[in-house]
């Protein structure tokens, strides 16, 4: 029997979540057929076969795995043919491995949990039997022995009283990956920020034009910071960089990460992903305007992939949908820096000497001080300011 273990399916993914087996319980599965879908920290995808034989599911579905624990076996029922002696590590899709080696010993206990509920029972002192599962068919999960090991806080507690009943939320991966990836920043980056106000009338006459020359959706005023940002980057290699330890990494491609925000119904719910727009300095307006509207679908409606959400070298977010004036972002390690955008809006600016309303835009721009200085940084800025207020560049 080959073992199949929770494959790495992006560059950041710690451990999964089987969502759904496209394959039975001692069904026969050929190389190369879709075998699990998996959901990781950024999307869900589909995982193929490496092997041929029949199925037998060890995780269930919903159970949460960390990378490198066995969810399957696939082979021959009888379990004819010698054991390996060590594990074979194969490569599959971006850093994914299947793991051959011999099979565990089984269980001694019947008790329906995932092996990560049980290695943190091992951990913890908890006897599984006395828990009731939370998961599909009563399983046992990694929340039911986290629950079993808190400790209540005493009835005599005023102040928990006061703020009246609590209840505990689980994350869900990416919300706990941008929880983890948010705190390295603020941990290890000193970061800057500069603020600049650009005035936008000559993109909103653009845009007009735009939309009435063509049949289709305009570029929106994003896609054109998108293009702004990513003839700059060109421009300013440092800005385009990382900064890995004691060393400055200039990137060759520009690839513009556009922040997009996940709504949910449910209060607890929502996310914030970034898929990449590659190569945008070499693309067209109307190209970056399409490809970040499909990006945008595709991760609303979840069907965006991992080497999609990978790859950036710079950050764009936006709220000035929501009619935010301004704001600042934290930088995404390992970019050198992050746009964050306001609201365009007419204000009231002097211009000759007279005071006028003209369409405005607050932007900031947050930095790793590390690789990118002030006065880099300063003129990365004003030729992203450059190119919006005479955007004729852009469209070329």
């Amino acid at each position: 029997m080959t073992d199949v273990v929770m494959p790495r399916l992006s560059d950041t993914m710690e451990e999964g979540t089987v969502l759904r087996w496209l394959k039975q319980d001692g069904e026969h599965v050929q190389r190369g057929e879709e075998l699990v879908e998996i959901e990781t920290d950024k999307a869900a995808m589909t995982y193929e076969s490496d092997c041929e034989g029949v199925l037998q599911t060890v995780a269930s579905e919903g159970d949460t795995l960390a990378v490198g624990e066995l969810i399957a076996r696939i082979g021959e029922p009888d379990g004819e043919g010698p054991p390996s002696t060590q594990p074979i590590l194969v490569e599959e899709a971006p850093h994914a491995v299947v793991d051959v080696s011999p099979s565990p010993a089984p269980h001694e206990d019947r008790v329906k949990a995932s092996p990560l509920a049980r290695r943190i029972a091992r951990e913890t002192g908890v006897e599984l039997r006395t828990l009731a599962g939370s998961g599909p068919g009563g399983r046992i999960v990694k929340a039911d022995v986290e629950a079993a090991t808190a400790q209540p806080a005493p009835a005599t507690d005023e102040i928990a009283a006061a703020k009246g009943e609590a209840s505990t939320v689980e994350l869900t991966r990416t919300q706990r990956t941008i929880a983890r990836r948010m705190a390295e920043s603020k941990a290890t980056i000193p970061d800057f920020t500069l603020t600049a106000d650009i005035d936008m009338e000559r993109c909103v006459e653009l845009r007009a034009e735009l939309k009435r020359l063509s049949h289709i959706d305009a570029p929106t005023y994003n896609d054109m910071i998108v293009k702004a940002c990513a003839l700059a980057l060109r421009e300013h290699p440092r800005a385009n960089g990382s900064y890995r330890d004691g060393r400055f990494e200039l990137h060759s491609r520009v690839n513009v990460g556009v922040a997009v925000a996940v709504a949910s119904e449910d209060p607890t719910g929502g996310a914030l992903v970034v898929p990449t727009v590659f190569d945008a300095d070499t693309k067209a307006l109307g190209e970056i305007a399409r490809e970040t509207r499909a990006l945008a679908e595709r991760v609303r409606d979840g069907t965006v992939t991992p080497p999609e959400l990978s790859g950036g070298t710079f950050t764009v977010s936006n709220l000035g949908m929501y009619g935010i004036a301004g704001f600042t972002a934290i930088v995404n390690p390992p970019q050198a820096a992050i746009l964050a955008i306001g609201a365009v809006a007419p204000r009231a600016v002097v211009r000759d000497g007279q005071i006028v309303a003209r369409h405005t835009m607050s932007v900031t721009l947050a930095c790793d001080h590390r690789i990118l200085y002030g006065a880099d940084a300063a003129l990365f800025l004003a030729r992203i300011r450059e190119l919006l207020e005479e955007p004729a560049a852009l469209t070329l």
